[in-house]
């Protein structure tokens, strides 16, 4: 019998960095990877799309050549050359871990686990025991069901990243983080592009007025995008171009494409996992837990998108301290209502806090403040002009309570307005902030003193 003080189930970041922590700490832990080190995250999601994301970035400056006054300057695209660059970083960092680990003396089990009982998993044969089991499975794409929807043309994000062509023409079921970064990256690289979003705005968890923008900004980049949209029926025709026919307002339409990519989400990952021998309450939607990431069996515990609370790889790693935190009987100051998130098209958006439409709705007086990155002295010299800055203070205490940026290096401007946000830094406080000149990060000053 192979025993250690905490087993974890899944090797993602949730996972990996949950393990190194615990090992850190002087506990002795088994981790089970069922898949790739760095699960989805640096396999076929975060990572990989950040590189192709990249890429796109640079053929944009490229061809805005003439800008930097740099004439007659011609390039070509060896997708090819992408790929490999890509799937070099992502080796690169997938040894990191692997290295990490073994210095922790993690005991990395190549293989999935399932639960025999509420303290035992087996994998491959052999039975594991721990005195607290943290599940950290993650989560799977999700898709439509509608006609043709499991037809082989049809792809998911980790089809995308394993292509080695460049699409003639992409035609994307959904208007979320996954959908428009794929829109941005292919429409760089020359794909004609067509966004079918459900509801009526792009990047829904995301304040409107950025939404907005955004749809702007890549329209005029050549990216169709239909909102208010129900894809209906996907169908490949007989020379190989595949149809999608959705209905707006009352009228289908029909898209025809090269390529099609179904971008609707996520599901947690509970099949296999054998829940019922441990007595762990779950479903389709995910394995409910408290605030200490506990399950209903009080030492087993689930973090990152297996939980569904919010499928972000850091919140994953960030639920995992918590979780040992609760194990070990220690109070913490994370703070979950916190967290910064980002969408890296060409211009990139970040947010984080609550939006004007999640105010209004709870009843928070609220004051506002919006700049324009075509008044920034730095955006302009990057002939990155394109973006706003808007925050948010609540009128009662004067707190900063959100932020919603477009544009040129807005996810590390997140970043910086979830800092003050976690410090708890008032209206009055940032007035006294000193941000250096020129930098990107003056637009946050200048939607300080635009509030009204």
């Amino acid at each position: 019998m192979n025993r250690s003080d905490i087993i974890i189930i899944g090797a993602g970041p949730g996972g990996y960095e949950t393990a190194l922590a615990a090992a850190k700490e002087g506990k002795s832990v088994t981790l089970f990877n069922g898949g790739r080190l760095g699960g989805t995250c640096l396999n076929e999601g975060c990572i990989p799309t950040k590189c192709l994301c990249r890429n796109a970035e640079v053929i944009s400056t490229l061809r805005d050549a003439e800008t930097f006054g740099i004439d007659d300057f011609s390039f070509s695209l060896d997708y090819r050359q992408v790929v490999a660059r890509k799937d070099s970083v992502v080796g690169q960092l997938r040894e990191g871990i692997a290295a990490l680990l073994k210095g922790a003396k993690v005991n990395v089990v190549e293989a999935m686990a399932a639960f025999k009982d509420s303290h035992t998993v087996v994998a491959d044969g052999e039975e594991y025991m721990a005195d607290h089991i943290i599940i950290a499975t993650g989560s799977d794409s999700r898709s439509l069901p509608i006609e043709g929807s499991g037809l082989e043309c049809v792809k998911d994000s980790a089809d995308m990243l394993s292509i080695e062509y460049i699409p003639e023409s992409l035609t994307i079921i959904g208007g979320g983080v996954i959908g428009l970064e794929f829109a941005s990256i292919f429409a760089s690289f020359g794909s004609r592009v067509t966004v079918i979003e459900y509801m009526k705005q792009i990047l829904p968890p995301f304040d409107s007025d950025v939404a907005k923008r955004l749809k702007q900004s890549l329209s005029k980049r050549g990216i169709k995008i239909v909102t208010s949209a129900a894809a209906k029926k996907i169908e490949q025709m007989d020379d190989g171009a595949v149809a999608v026919t959705y209905e707006c307002k009352g009228k289908e339409e029909t898209v025809v494409s090269s390529d099609v990519l179904m971008a609707v989400g996520r599901s947690p990952r509970v099949s296999g996992l054998n829940l019922e021998a441990a007595g762990v309450e779950y479903s389709a939607k995910g394995i409910p837990v408290d605030d200490g990431m506990r399950t209903n069996v009080e030492h087993i515990y689930a973090i990152g998108d297996v939980n569904a609370r919010m499928m972000l790889a850091h919140v994953a790693t960030f639920q995992g301290y918590r979780a040992l935190n609760t194990i070990a009987g220690r109070e913490d100051g994370i703070r979950f209502d916190v967290v910064p998130s980002a969408v890296f098209t060409v211009p990139e958006c970040g947010m984080v806090g609550l939006t004007e439409e999640q105010c209004k709705a709870s009843g928070i007086e609220i004051s506002v403040g919006q700049s324009f990155f075509r008044a920034n002295g730095k955006a302009l010299t990057m002939a990155e002009s394109e973006g706003l800055c808007k925050l948010i203070f609540s009128k009662a205490d004067g707190m900063l309570i959100g932020a919603h940026i477009m544009g040129v290096e807005a996810a590390d401007l997140a970043q910086q307005c979830a800092d003050m946000i976690n410090c708890g830094v008032t209206r009055q406080a940032m007035e006294q902030i000193i941000f250096s000149h020129p930098s990107v990060s003056e637009v946050i000053m200048g939607a300080l003193h635009a509030v009204k």
